[in-house]
């Protein structure tokens, strides 16, 4: 329950491709029968990833966000596995919406007594199957294209806690400035989310260096702590250590 195997990954990839499936058309695609295929979207529709229909089913994801859920995958799962390492028992942490922070849920399995407040739906299939993550969702708007809430309402929930740990996502990073996103709601939230913690993490993977979103969320000297992968040039590693942050690679 803690992943996705192969062929559901390959479920999913269809999905970003056509929209909609058939039972019939992934049978042949992933050359395996019917009963088989019908097993997997049951599986997926559990985990929350899709909605069955009559003859195949659905995504439960907005289309931008399957592309985004798709895109460095691999890299996503070892920073989100990475990030989870930090995580303690008995911890009390925030995560924000996105697709690489939402997959530190996989992680956390056999930890102890975990407490995570999010404005991230995705993190709502592990909530379901970990019987040791409390979940606690703040109220607010939902935006489909990122699987999450967020305004006004969300944000005079966030005053409400401080935790030792906020892991956050980000659509761009550079040092001159700072995180930044594409949507502005979404950075209000990161900004009130990361502010309430003692310590700052950021996961994200090398794509994202360099990129600036049209909104400002933070300086990058906020961060205490970057996850992201080993394709980081050389430069950038420089430049993001000689700014007294701890930088993770995997």
């Amino acid at each position: 329950m803690t992943g996705l195997h192969k062929r559901e990954q390959e479920i999913l990839e269809t999905f970003r491709e056509d929209g909609e499936v058939t039972v019939s058309s992934l049978s042949r695609r992933l050359s395996v029968s019917v009963v088989t295929v019908r097993a997997d979207l049951k599986s997926l529709e559990e985990k929350g990833m899709l909605v069955r229909v009559r003859g195949g089913a659905i995504p439960a994801y907005h289309p931008e966000l399957l592309d985004k859920m798709g895109s460095h995958r691999d890299a996503k799962e070892r920073i989100a596995k990475k990030a989870a390492e930090l995580i303690e028992d008995h911890d009390r942490i925030m995560i924000t919406n996105g697709t690489t922070s939402a997959l530190v849920g996989r992680y956390l399995f056999g930890k102890l007594n975990l407490q995570v407040v999010t404005n991230s739906l995705l993190l709502l299939p592990y909530g379901r199957v970990n019987p040791q993550l409390a979940l606690t969702f703040v109220g607010g708007e939902f935006r489909p294209t990122a699987d999450a809430l967020v305004g006004p309402a969300a944000l005079r929930e966030l005053d409400k806690f401080h935790v030792r740990m906020t892991i956050t996502g980000t659509d761009g990073f550079t040092l001159e400035h700072g995180l930044t996103t594409h949507m502005t709601e979404n950075a209000e939230m990161v900004r009130k989310m990361v502010r309430s913690a003692t310590v700052k993490v950021l996961v994200s993977d090398s794509s994202k260096y360099g990129k600036t979103g049209f909104v400002k969320i933070l300086p990058l000297q906020e961060i205490d702590i970057i996850i992201t992968d080993t394709d980081l040039p050389e430069q950038a590693r420089a430049e993001i250590e000689d700014a007294g942050i701890t930088l993770m690679l995997v």
